[in-house]
């Protein structure tokens, strides 16, 4: 009787054991909040230093109401992006109601191009300067085919083009893949905030944007969707030292 009770014991005490370092195991798993934020900061660093210039043809689609199906309003770009300047755009095609081509496009493309001009574009990298990044539970997940963490992000500032949501990073580099949130700040008196949603890819080693999406109210329009959707992208980079 007393062998049976130093097993039993025995076995508590290893089952106990194994407990206590199985979560120490799990804890240790857990990435370091500090060096993911670090990681998604030199992730930005780099791809602003690496950069020179890139071309990509951009699809800009604009839904009324709740059909998605027939565009009110579509304009295709090409848009060349140069470190030393910023962004310029060439329209190709457009089709559709000149109101949302003149109202909502055309003011989409220069509000482009005012927030990518040198010393305008720092203002808007996903970085913990211009944010606040808490690290999410859950750990590593996958999303978009990449293993990634999600960090919520809150800006610092209020403008239009901050967003309070989530980013999903890719867990090896820190390199964005996904972004869901709320525009901090509506770009209009007529709008409500914007609900957006954008995707990314390694493209020449460095995130580029693949598609985006923002759904908004407007006394004017109603409830708006904006797509954009990018290809062909043709990336320089800085020229080794």
């Amino acid at each position: 009787m007393r062998g049976r009770h130093v097993s039993a014991a025995w076995v508590v005490a290893v089952v106990s054991f194994l407990a206590i370092f199985g979560v120490m195991g799990v804890a240790a798993q857990q990435p370091d909040a500090a060096s993911v934020i670090q990681q998604i900061d030199a992730a930005v660093k780099a791809r602003v230093d690496h950069v020179a210039a890139y071309t990509v043809t951009e699809h800009y689609a604009v839904y009324r109401g709740k059909d998605e199906t027939h565009p009110a309003a579509e304009m295709t770009v090409k848009t060349q992006y140069r470190k030393e300047t910023g962004k310029s755009y060439t329209i190709l095609l457009r089709s559709g109601s000149q109101f949302i081509q003149n109202h909502v496009l055309n003011t989409l493309l220069e509000n482009e191009q005012k927030i990518n001009l040198p010393g305008n574009r720092e203002a808007s990298w996903l970085t913990s300067a211009n944010y606040e990044m808490q690290l999410k539970p859950g750990g590593v997940l996958r999303l978009d085919g990449r293993d990634c963490l999600a960090v919520a992000i809150t800006p610092r500032r209020k403008a239009p083009n901050m967003i309070e949501g989530t980013v999903w990073v890719d867990a090896k580099d820190g390199s964005i893949v996904r972004i869901e949130g709320v525009m901090s700040q509506s770009p209009s008196i007529f709008t409500g905030p914007a609900h957006v949603m954008r995707r990314y890819a390694n493209v020449n080693g460095f995130g580029m944007a693949t598609q985006a999406r923002a759904v908004t109210d407007s006394v004017l329009l109603g409830q708006t969707v904006i797509t954009i959707d990018y290809r062909d992208y043709q990336v320089q980079l800085v020229p080794a030292k």
